[in-house]
């Protein structure tokens, strides 16, 4: 194993690249924690693919939260609860990733839920060709079963993550070291990137 460094720019090229390696319809992952910036990462090779003639739909995991009642019925600052229930599953199944199967019906809602204003938003549907691609952002995304056909994992070191998680969400951290020893999504990840400075990142090769 070879940790090699890479320009953002030649990281986003790499990840298209595993894409367009794909026919058909591809179910893209980019996970990591908020600090990583999995969605500037997704929005940059949704562009490019764009630019490649793949109509792309972008849907961020934050779109995609259980409501209130149900993800905070521990308290608002569960980390347990935080890596485990927080995430409508069924919902991103049902709405995003099942329809964007090679065999789904295409149509794929970009989001679900307003977790601001803890109620639904429905977006318009999004069809996509047979050729689409959605790219689904946001952390604790891999060993859920979720159905993607490409996965990257941002990967940023406990030390690094303790110091640029805002002062806020400091109390998510005991569920970021969970995820990482008990699903391991670098061994899930088809694309491994460190990420402890996201503007200077490396990926490991194999």
């Amino acid at each position: 194993m070879t940790i090699v460094p890479v320009s953002p720019e030649l990281l986003v090229g790499e990840v298209v690249e595993l894409v367009a390696a794909r026919p058909g319809r591809v179910r893209l992952a980019v996970d990591g924690a908020p600090p990583t910036r999995p969605r500037a990462l997704a929005d940059a090779v949704a562009a490019e693919l764009r630019v490649r003639g793949r109509a792309t739909v972008v849907v961020d995991a934050g779109d995609y939260l259980r409501p209130a009642s149900l993800r905070l019925e521990f308290g608002r600052t569960d980390p347990d609860e935080f890596l485990d229930a927080w995430l409508d599953v069924a919902g991103l199944r049902r709405e995003a990733l099942d329809p964007a199967a090679p065999e789904g019906s295409g149509r794929v809602l970009p989001r679900l839920w307003d977790a601001r204003a803890d109620r639904a938003h429905r977006d318009r549907y999004v069809t996509l060709p047979d050729d689409g691609v959605v790219v689904l952002a946001g952390a604790l995304l891999l060993g859920r079963g979720l159905p993607v056909d490409v996965a990257v994992h941002l990967r940023m070191s406990e030390k690094a993550l303790a110091r640029q998680l805002p002062a806020d969400e400091a109390w998510t951290l005991p569920a970021y070291l969970r995820y990482d020893a008990e699903r391991g999504p670098a061994e899930e990840a088809d694309l491994l990137v460190l990420a402890d400075h996201p503007d200077r990142p490396a990926v490991r090769r194999t």
